[in-house]
C-alpha cells in the first residue's frame, strides 16, 4: 500500500483550493519567520496591530495577495507565548500559514467528515479549530484549520459529512484567533492519536524526524511552486 505522502503527490491535481486564492498561479509572498529575519525581529511580537501592519504592508509592498508561512521552518516567533515553552521550546513549524483578510472563506480540499473541533483559546494558540478527516487509497488522514474565526464553530457537528469544496469556516481576527494577524494554519496528519480539536502545529527541532513524518507537506496539497 502506498503511504500518505504518495496518494497524496499522485492526486494533486484533484484537490480543490483551500482559500479563495489559485496558489498556483496567483502571486503570493513567502515570509521568513526566523530570527535572520531583522525587521521582524525589531517588532514587538505582542503588539498584534504592528504584527499585522507588518503582515499585510509587506504583501501590498510585494503586490502579493497573499503571504505564506512556511513548512518545516525554525521559527522565532513562537517566544512571544509560553504555549512552545519548556525546557527545549517548541520552534519547528508543522503547516503552512495562508495570511489573508479575516472573514477569508476556508474550503474542504477533499471530501471527509469533521473529526473535531475546539476553541484553543491560550495566548498565541490555534484559536477556533476544525479538523477533518478523510480517506485516499484506503489510508486515513486529517487536515487541520486554525485561526478561525469563533462563528465558523457554530452549529457543526463531530461526524458531519462536508464535500470537497465546500466552505468549512472564515479567518477570525486577531480579536478571536488568539493574538495573531488573520492567517490559516493548514497542516496534514497522517497519524492524530487520541488527539480531540486540537494537534501540535509545531515541534521540539530535537524532534523533527518524528512529526514531519507524522505531517507530511501541505502543500502536496497546496500546489505551490516553491
Amino acid at each position: 500500500m502506498n503511504s500518505i505522502k504518495e496518494e497524496l503527490s499522485q492526486k494533486k491535481h484533484d484537490f480543490a483550493h483551500v482559500t479563495p486564492f489559485d496558489l498556483s498561479k496567483e502571486p503570493y509572498y513567502i515570509f521568513d519567520l526566523t530570527e535572520s529575519n531583522q525587521e521582524l525581529m525589531a517588532i514587538d511580537l505582542n503588539d498584534e496591530i504592528l504584527f499585522t501592519d507588518y503582515i499585510f504592508k509587506t504583501m501590498k509592498k510585494e503586490n502579493a495577495v497573499v503571504g505564506i508561512g512556511k513548512y518545516n521552518e525554525n521559527r522565532t516567533i513562537y517566544k512571544r507565548s509560553e504555549v512552545f515553552g519548556g525546557e527545549e521550546s517548541r520552534s519547528l513549524h508543522l503547516g503552512i500559514d495562508i495570511w489573508a483578510k479575516a472573514g477569508t472563506p476556508v474550503y474542504a480540499p477533499l471530501a471527509g467528515h469533521i473529526h473535531s473541533f475546539a476553541n484553543n483559546n491560550q495566548h498565541g494558540d490555534y484559536g477556533p479549530t476544525i479538523i477533518l478527516e478523510h480517506e485516499l487509497g484506503g489510508i486515513i488522514f486529517y487536515s487541520l484549520y486554525g485561526h478561525l474565526s469563533k462563528i465558523s464553530l457554530n452549529g457543526i457537528t463531530k461526524g458531519q459529512k462536508v464535500t470537497q469544496g465546500e466552505q468549512i469556516a472564515l479567518l477570525g481576527d486577531y480579536s478571536e484567533n488568539v493574538h495573531w494577524p488573520p492567517h490559516l494554519h493548514f497542516q496534514i496528519i497522517s497519524d492524530i492519536g487520541d488527539y480531540i480539536g486540537d494537534f501540535p502545529g509545531v515541534a521540539k527541532p530535537s524532534e523533527a524526524a518524528h512529526w514531519l513524518e507524522r505531517c507530511p507537506d501541505p502543500n502536496l496539497i497546496l500546489r505551490m511552486e516553491i
